[in-house]
């Protein structure tokens, strides 16, 4: 594919407080569909960093400031920035952390800033399966093996900018794979192997991967792709998985390119070319590419990790049970803590006795979870099995489902030291974009409230909008969660008009999320209004059900939406109108759409209507459908 090279340019900023109120005319919702598109670069050194100026006062821009803004805009040859400069000016309501700047690298790829000073923990183990006779790596392994990867790639032609897929489950080399992937130039594309073969290969098509990485999980399914397919399993992957490349001879073809330890590109990989290419929902619900350069994931990382202490570097023990192929996964659990140069605790999948066992024998410090394994800790008889009293576990943090009080509350009693933190983030943002808890260089560890999704990161600027007017709010006041910083992705891969509906002429991502900041600057999510399903912690949408039960035949119309449910957070529910004459049952429907889908997009709950209710413009209500579902369902069980 094509490798843009897309950078960020410096804004003129009033000195703030955690809200300052800058002058400027806003953007109508409608004109984040014609926004100019940003500036193209082939040279990383020429990108210019967005960095915030942090100070303990609230001011109003001047005359002044609006002024040099204006030269500024000038200078950049923006006619519609200059043109909107000029109209009148109206407040705008821009938060931003209460904790000072962070400092971003220049000139270094993801790779190079997670691998950096692993030399000095070459034997200490990185990578840890938590299965019994797991694989395991340690730093100086990694480093040799991200190198050999990378060097493997480019003797097989992949060059900077060729898309890899990688459709392997949650062990020890999934790293690896992406770092070499990267450190090659190219780009990583993380797939859910346990998807059906149909959403594989669309992702594939659609993303122009030159190669696929699987393992037997997932080989059946790619092996029709179109692309070749390199086979991790042991020496014998190959045999096993027929017509794939072996991991281990491409490795030992790599060596045989170049230096055993050495990463020598054809083409240097800049800090603005692309590096991975997660696919998201976003905010309309159709699946797609997030475009993530260096920067942004190396800045979504030194943003989040700003708290790290270097007493903790080295120490961290974290569980990596959140799916790899998930963008808090692969960065914000297995990046960060290489970063830190802790170790990643390796699961696949969820099995209660393994999970304990794990955090028992591991010392498991931080465990990323999803609600129902929260349930399981406190509810299943299980737990009884284990001495947990001894736990080395202090936070858990959960951010791919709403965390219901009641649970959080038997939690917090069965383990009274371990903090419980709900944090909040997007693909779009290349990871975690509001975290709850952090220090300071003052005092201690600050911690956000309950039921808050914590508060706004360094370097990171948050505002609220009202979604009909696109005017900025002041605190506690309700409104389209907007972010601005240098981890808003380059835009959607080959949807040029989306990426438009999503990031405004100004630089911020509108989340489609409602939510508000108090008077403390933390922050709160209220509701969503992209309407996707949550389902332990997997995105399901709506709008891809409704196409697969439309292409039934004897579907007339169709409706999904997500209901509460204590263990899954949300299920998906569908409402069908049949085809007059149609004989299929509602199992029939639910059947027809599993076997197209995976099973965690399963619809668990079916039912046949006479209409679906819409507005004027055809736009289904599914608020209306769930609100009345949920009513029936609660006067069915009084």
């Amino acid at each position: 594919m094509t490798q843009p090279h897309l950078t960020c340019t410096r804004l003129a900023l009033t000195p703030h407080k955690n809200c300052v109120l800058t002058s400027s005319r806003m953007p109508s919702p409608s004109s984040r569909h014609h926004h100019p598109s940003p500036p193209a670069s082939t040279n990383a050194k020429a990108a210019v960093p967005f960095l915030l100026p942090t100070t303990r006062t609230t001011q109003q821009a001047t005359t002044s400031d609006s002024h040099q803004h204006q030269q500024q805009l000038i200078r950049m040859g923006d006619a519609a920035a200059i043109a909107a400069a000029v109209h009148e000016e109206e407040e705008e309501h821009i938060f931003r952390s209460r904790f000072p700047q962070v400092t971003v690298p220049d000139d270094v790829t993801v790779p190079e800033f997670v691998l950096a000073g692993a030399e000095a923990y070459a034997d200490k183990v990185a990578l840890v399966e938590a299965a019994p006779g797991g694989r395991s790596y340690t730093y100086g392994e990694i480093t040799r093996d991200v190198a050999r990867f990378a060097r493997a790639l480019r003797s097989v032609g992949i060059r900077k900018g060729h898309v890899v897929v990688v459709a392997l489950p949650n062990l020890a080399v999934y790293p690896v794979v992406s770092l070499g992937i990267m450190s090659a130039g190219a780009v990583f594309s993380g797939v859910n192997p346990r998807a059906a073969a149909a959403e594989i290969k669309k992702q594939v098509e659609d993303s122009e991967a030159k190669l696929v990485v699987a393992s037997e999980v997932a080989f059946d399914k790619v092996r029709d792709a179109g692309v070749p397919v390199i086979a991790i399993g042991g020496a014998d992957a190959a045999d096993r998985m027929p017509g794939a490349i072996s991991w281990d001879k491409l490795l030992a073809a790599g060596d045989r390119a170049g230096a055993p330890v050495s990463v020598a590109p054809l083409d240097p990989v800049q800090q603005s070319d692309l590096c991975a290419l997660p696919y998201s929902s976003g905010t309309t619900g159709v699946s797609k590419g997030v475009m993530l350069s260096h920067r942004n994931l190396v800045s979504n990382l030194c943003s989040s990790m700003f708290a790290v202490s270097d007493d903790l570097v080295g120490q961290v023990v974290t569980l990596g049970l959140m799916p790899f192929f998930h963008i808090y996964g692969i960065t914000g659990i297995c990046c960060a803590t290489l970063r830190a140069k802790g170790t990643v605790v390796v699961m696949d999948r969820f099995d209660l006795r393994t999970f304990l066992a794990a955090l028992v024998t591991h010392r498991v410090m931080f465990a990323p979870l999803v609600p129902p394994v929260m349930l399981a800790m406190v509810k299943s008889p299980v737990a009884a099995e284990f001495d947990l009293s001894g736990l080395a576990l202090r936070s858990v943090m959960t951010a791919a489902a709403p965390l219901a009080p009641d649970l959080l509350a038997a939690f917090q009693e069965k383990f009274p030291g371990v903090q419980v933190e709900e944090a909040y983030g997007l693909t779009e943002h290349s990871c975690i974009t509001l975290t709850h808890a952090g220090g300071s260089e003052a005092g201690p560890v600050q911690i956000s409230k309950k039921n808050s999704v914590g508060y706004i990161l360094p370097n990171l600027e948050v505002k609220f909008v009202d979604p009909e007017t696109g005017r900025s709010l002041p605190e506690n006041t309700p409104g389209e969660v907007c972010v601005r910083s240098q981890a808003v992705m380059q835009g959607y891969y080959k949807r040029k008009e989306e990426t438009e509906h999503t990031i405004d002429a100004k630089g911020w991502l509108h989340t489609g999320d409602i939510g508000y900041i108090d008077g403390d600057g933390d922050v709160f999510i209220v509701d969503r209004i992209k309407e996707l399903i949550k389902y332990k912690g997997f995105q399901v949408a709506p709008a891809e059900l409704e196409a697969v039960l439309l292409s039934h035949p004897s579907v007339e119309d169709a409706a999904v939406f997500g209901v509460p449910d204590e263990e899954a957070g949300e299920v998906p529910v569908g409402c069908v109108v049949r085809r007059q004459g149609a004989a299929e049952s509602e199992a029939d429907v639910m059947a027809y759409v599993a076997a197209r889908v995976a099973s965690y997009k399963k619809i668990r709950v079916l039912r046949f209507v006479d209409a679906i209710p819409k507005s004027v413009s055809g736009k289904i209500l599914r608020r209306q459908l769930r609100d009345e579902f949920v009513q029936r369902a609660k006067a069915a069980a009084a």
